[in-house]
């Protein structure tokens, strides 16, 4: 399917999706962090003409990150008057959950915190707002190798981009004209104090992931399978104790 196309089916996904939906959803959450899937997602949400409410949630972030996220905001603005949008401080939040928690105190778990904070700001959000959460995660991470505690995807309603490689997540961004500095930047989770990127935690970029994926015989595939056992418990159906029933 051309990039075109595909743009318009997505978006007709979306509104389909809402219509058809027994909640009957008017607007549509989604988290900003200044990468390309929120920012590609977040246009096509504001192209189906319903409201759209999309919110930067900073905590303890790279300054270049939050810049790029406020930039994105203003250009949806811009572009798009079904769109409102907001910058939710919740390092003051974050502080006061890490202080709280303080003897279980673990790096991984604390990065992974900031985007579940960030998760129950967009229900909160979504639900005095009668919206739907929308997510931002797409094929490699939520098929290929479960990296998804993404920029507010500790839980989503619908998942707009997941069936989209990265590569053809920038070519949609550069036909829906997202600004360069977003198509250029370093992929990211912004979870992270340090500024680490996807690449520096997977070990691999998404090009050699998507090869990984798509060929057995690369010489990519012993590592992204590596990644992939790690995390398959997040791509599976919760575990669910069940009883036999009674002879």
């Amino acid at each position: 399917m051309i990039i075109q196309n595909k743009i318009e089916y997505i978006v007709e996904w979306i509104k389909s999706y809402c219509k058809n939906s027994d909640y009957k959803p008017t607007s549509l959450i989604i988290g900003v962090s200044g990468g390309i899937d929120s920012a590609v997602t977040s246009t096509l949400c504001a192209k189906t003409n319903m409201k759209t409410i999309a919110v930067s949630m900073p905590i303890k972030q790279n300054k270049s990150q939050h810049d790029l996220s406020i930039k994105h905001l203003s250009w949806l603005e811009t572009k798009f008057t079904n769109v409102t949008t907001s910058i939710i401080d919740l390092n003051s939040v974050f502080d006061s959950f890490t202080k709280s928690l303080n003897k279980h105190n673990n790096l991984l778990a604390l990065a992974n915190s900031k985007s579940r904070l960030r998760m129950t700001t967009l229900y909160q959000i979504a639900q005095s707002n009668k919206g739907i959460v929308v997510g931002t995660g797409n094929k490699v991470e939520d098929f290929g190798v479960g990296f998804f505690t993404k920029y507010g995807d500790g839980g989503v309603d619908i998942s707009p981009i997941a069936d989209c490689n990265k590569s053809e997540i920038w070519e949609i961004g550069k036909k829906l004209f997202i600004l360069k500095e977003i198509i250029n930047a370093e992929p990211t989770d912004g979870l992270w104090e340090d500024s680490r990127n996807d690449e520096d935690q997977l070990g691999l970029t998404y090009n050699q992931i998507e090869e990984a994926m798509n060929n057995p015989l690369s010489k990519y595939y012993e590592k992204y399978e590596s990644i992939r056992k790690k995390n398959l418990h997040k791509m599976k159906s919760i575990p669910v104790c069940k009883f036999k029933e009674d002879n």
